[in-house]
């Protein structure tokens, strides 16, 4: 097993199942993250009827071997407009929000998927079981914005 990039040590067992997500602590909160990097990706959307598609468009700081941001700590210096999720911004954003994503999830009441590193234990498991990224984008400065329809992915809905 490889060295999981987010530290999750010291967590109590299944806490994302006990406490609700605007009880959780900072580690706790930084944990639900499955590190498959599709929020990094840029979107498309339709002006008419909001549908957004994840594209595999990646941010400008995305790391594509790690699936992780290059510069999480100061990535608004950059990149000013990226998100930061907390439980009171998840409902203006589950829009966009991968259907797979453990924000989304928790936040609608659903149980997080056995890959994810908190139920197996193993920040790969999100790799190998396909739903990352990771060696599948292409970054932004190489495509042309008006191209990027061109480089959309299927997300389950």
């Amino acid at each position: 097993m490889s060295r999981d990039p987010i530290d999750r040590t010291g967590l109590a067992p299944r806490y994302w199942a006990e406490k609700r997500l605007d009880e959780m602590n900072r580690a706790e909160w930084e944990a639900l993250c499955d590190g498959c990097g599709k929020c990094c990706m840029n979107k498309l959307e339709d002006e008419e009827t909001g549908e957004v598609w994840l594209t595999r468009v990646a941010c400008r700081l995305f790391d594509d071997s790690t699936c992780r941001c290059g510069q999480y700590a100061i990535r608004h210096r950059f990149v000013p407009e990226c998100i930061v999720l907390t439980p009171a911004t998840i409902p203006d954003n589950l829009y966009w929000l991968p259907a797979t994503c453990a924000y989304r999830l928790l936040h609608e009441g659903r149980p997080l998927y056995d890959w994810h590193p908190l139920i197996s234990g193993d920040p790969q498991t999100v790799h190998r079981a396909g739903v990352s990224m990771q060696g599948r984008t292409v970054p932004e400065f190489e495509i042309d914005e008006d191209d990027w329809e061109d480089h959309l992915i299927e997300e389950p809905r």
